[in-house]
């Protein structure tokens, strides 16, 4: 399963990258505007620094105006993926963009009906939420069962990419189900590296080489 990290802080995309663990990127205008940064100099500069999908996000409603953004986005780098709602105008915007062999990533999913007509669209990727339907009540990961079932039997080529991260444990459930993508905020990221027992591992291996080097 790839990991983007889902992020327009230049920094922490450059740190994630540095791993060898960061195979794209995803962005929106609100994490674009905490950075306090222009939208398309930051594209380009996260562009540099990671050579996978880096997707950025049109904020026009109607179909005719996602085209226009994606087509000026598709123009900023090679890895550039175009963000369209799961909207009516956002399909149709998909089609066309695909048409024109711009890569889409279908975002705000929020149910299987929605991912198969995003499938069904051509689209590169769909993003299903699961952290805000848990916030809702339901269970954000059966969501994905469902996607992955449902694209398995037709064959659709379209990657499911699991949004809306809070913790490591939607990353291994995105796992265990098979998704393609997991994008996750960057302290998530730095959590998956972690657990206490390597860490009194390595604290138990310094104290006994300490020990050998005073026997010298």
């Amino acid at each position: 399963m790839q990991i983007f990290i889902d992020s327009a802080d230049v920094l922490e995309i450059r740190r994630a990258a540095e791993t060898g663990n960061c195979d794209g990127v995803t962005t929106n205008p609100s994490l674009i505007m905490k950075a306090g940064r222009d939208y398309n100099e930051t594209l380009k500069e996260i562009c540099s620094i990671v050579k996978g999908p880096v997707s950025a996000e049109t904020v026009s409603l109607d179909a005719d105006g996602m085209v226009k953004e994606g087509i000026t986005f598709s123009k900023i780098a090679k890895n550039i993926v175009v963000k369209v709602p799961m909207t009516v105008e956002g399909m149709k915007a998909c089609q066309m963009l695909t048409k024109k062999g711009i890569k889409v990533n279908v975002t705000l999913c929020f149910s299987a009906n929605q991912a198969l007509l995003t499938a069904k669209s051509g689209a590169f990727i769909v993003s299903p939420f699961v952290g805000r339907l848990d916030d809702a009540g339901e269970v954000g990961m059966d969501l994905i069962k469902d996607i992955k079932l449902i694209y398995d039997n037709y064959k659709f080529k379209t990657k499911i990419l699991v949004a809306s991260v809070r913790n490591t444990n939607h990353v291994l459930e995105a796992a265990k189900i098979g998704a393609d993508i997991a994008t996750v905020p960057y302290s998530v990221f730095e959590q998956l590296f972690k657990h206490s027992l390597t860490d009194v591992g390595i604290k138990k291996f310094l104290e006994d080489w300490e020990k050998v080097q005073k026997k010298k």
